[in-house]
């Protein structure tokens, strides 16, 4: 009999396929009483009792709960699970907003030399001068890129960098007497915006988009007063679009004594083109996951570094890297000397494998390869955008930058939903596009191809858009029960949302 799960319709397209798949139960669930994954010999120091240096109640005979595993059972646990994964070395990634570009491997090799890799976090400065003279380097070419002036490291993560911005902005107005206790984020702008400016006890004002996606001075203007610290604006925004009044919204906010946040997660279309320090920008943080190639995703490592102009710089956080010259030569130490610092963001000085693998993408493209990065996701975005017009809805048919937005608005018809859409792409051998953001688009679908994707790639997605959309019309019941070639069918999200299951419990024993 054939497996139904097997027939993706008339339109085969995209890259799934049959082979070995692996259903993985619990690690719990392959425990076995008394099995280890370790042996160890003999002491051959004296035996001490614990008891002897612990309370009575800090001891206990056993670990109950936890799974007992030969090594074996670990590797292949773990080996399995990762054949689960979709991955940028897999194939296209188009996750809108989050720019999975692909990792180039010479970053990876760079990044595992002994003298980085193996290097302690706590080694004094004298003996880690390479390290320190790279990361020097990297804050530089930040400064460079961005039109900043200072740029600090430290931050683990795109959203620490945003709260370390919005902590600079604080105090620089503190420090000046002023008690402003209003942030005006567009409607468009990601989560990440308003709540660092929450955490930053600011009280948040949304600023509407105009109907052409981008946000206009009139609108900035009427919200903006002497309460107002800052504006938030993520340039290009999350429509894909190009904030073009950027330069009148900034001096508009200047005017009033407000400074300007840019939200740096689409840098990646402006690298070597346009530099947000010269449009009027103070602060804005770098993802290094996103627009130098790090790798993103599981939780980190991240690396958020932020860039300011001179008038935050006295608020950085420390240690800040320190270039001297003398007659020893060229040297490099950590500077604490910030009296006005935010203080330390991090433990030791960062996620330190991401600045040499960042770096290593700066030297290998130099400043053609960084504009030619940012020309070809441009250009890929459009390209998609452009194929997809006619089949799909485009709220806001104008050119983008690096990701464009279409909707389910088309079918709505068939009932079938954005979400559908996307669970569906899963059968096709796609992890699905961001849905449902930015939360302005009803029933969003936002795309971004980056500059990775060959042509060929892209037109494999987009048949495959354009077979779910005819599947759409013909099947929509298809549609709305997908994936069907998973381990798992559709899951109840609502559910696992509500319901949570965060600790196993066995079952229990037969009676």
């Amino acid at each position: 009999m054939t497996d139904p799960r097997d027939d993706l319709g008339p339109e085969r397209v995209g890259h799934a396929t049959r082979g070995l798949t692996w259903e993985e139960p619990l690690l719990f669930e392959r425990s076995v009483r008394g099995r280890a994954g370790y042996s160890l010999p003999d002491l051959d120091v004296p035996d001490a009792d614990p008891a002897d240096a612990f309370a009575g109640d800090a001891l206990r005979d056993d670990l109950p709960g936890l799974p007992e595993l030969s090594e074996v059972d670990v590797v292949r646990h773990f080996t399995r699970l990762s054949t689960w994964n979709a991955a940028v070395d897999l194939g296209l990634y188009p996750l809108g907003s989050c720019t999975m570009k692909y990792n180039p491997k010479v970053n990876e090799a760079l990044a595992r030399l002994p003298g980085f890799a193996s290097a302690h976090p706590l080694q004094p400065a004298a003996e880690a001068q390479g390290f320190l003279e790279l990361a020097w380097r990297l804050e530089r070419a930040l400064a460079e890129v961005s039109g900043m002036d200072r740029v600090t490291l430290q931050p683990a993560a795109g959203a620490q960098g945003e709260l370390a911005g919005i902590m600079m902005i604080r105090a620089y107005h503190e420090h000046r007497g002023e008690h402003r206790r209003v942030v005006l984020v567009p409607d468009s702008a990601h989560g990440t915006n308003p709540a660092s400016a929450a955490l930053n006890d600011y009280r948040v004002v949304s600023i509407p988009s105009g109907e052409d996606g981008i946000l206009h001075p009139e609108a900035v203007a009427q919200a903006m007063t002497d309460e107002v610290a800052a504006l938030m604006i993520t340039n290009p925004n999350t429509l894909g679009l190009f904030e073009t009044h950027i330069a009148e919204l900034c001096e508009i906010v200047h005017a009033r004594g407000g400074l300007v946040y840019g939200d740096g997660a689409n840098l990646n279309a402006l690298l070597g083109i346009a530099r947000p320090g010269d449009l009027g920008i103070d602060v804005m943080h770098f993802n290094l996951h996103k627009t130098f190639s790090t790798p993103h995703g599981g939780g980190g490592p991240g690396s958020g570094p932020v860039g300011v102009k001179n008038l935050l710089a006295p608020y950085l956080p420390v240690p800040m890297i320190h270039r001297r010259e003398g007659s020893e030569g060229v040297g490099f130490s950590l500077d604490y000397e910030f009296p006005l610092s935010i203080g330390r963001l991090h433990a030791n000085f960062g996620n330190v494998g991401m600045f040499v693998r960042a770096w290593a993408y700066f030297r290998s493209l130099g400043p053609e390869g960084l504009r030619r990065c940012a020309e070809m996701a441009v250009l890929n975005a459009n390209y998609v955008l452009a194929k997809l017009r006619g089949t799909w809805h485009v709220p806001i048919d104008r050119p983008v930058m690096h990701e464009c937005v279409v909707s389910d608005q088309a079918l709505a018809a068939t009932g079938v939903t954005t979400l559908d859409v996307a669970k569906r792409l899963i059968d096709y051998g796609y992890h699905p596009p961001t849905v449902y953001f930015p939360l302005i688009v009803h029933g969003a679908l936002m795309i971004e191809p980056t500059e990775s994707e060959p042509k060929e790639g892209l037109d494999r997605f987009i048949a495959a858009l354009s077979a779910i959309v005819t599947e759409a019309h013909s099947e929509p019941e298809r549609v709305r029960t997908a994936p069907h070639r998973t381990r798992h069918g559709r899951l109840d999200e609502t559910r696992a949302a509500r319901r949570p299951v965060l600790r196993w419990q066995p079952d229990p024993p037969p009676s």
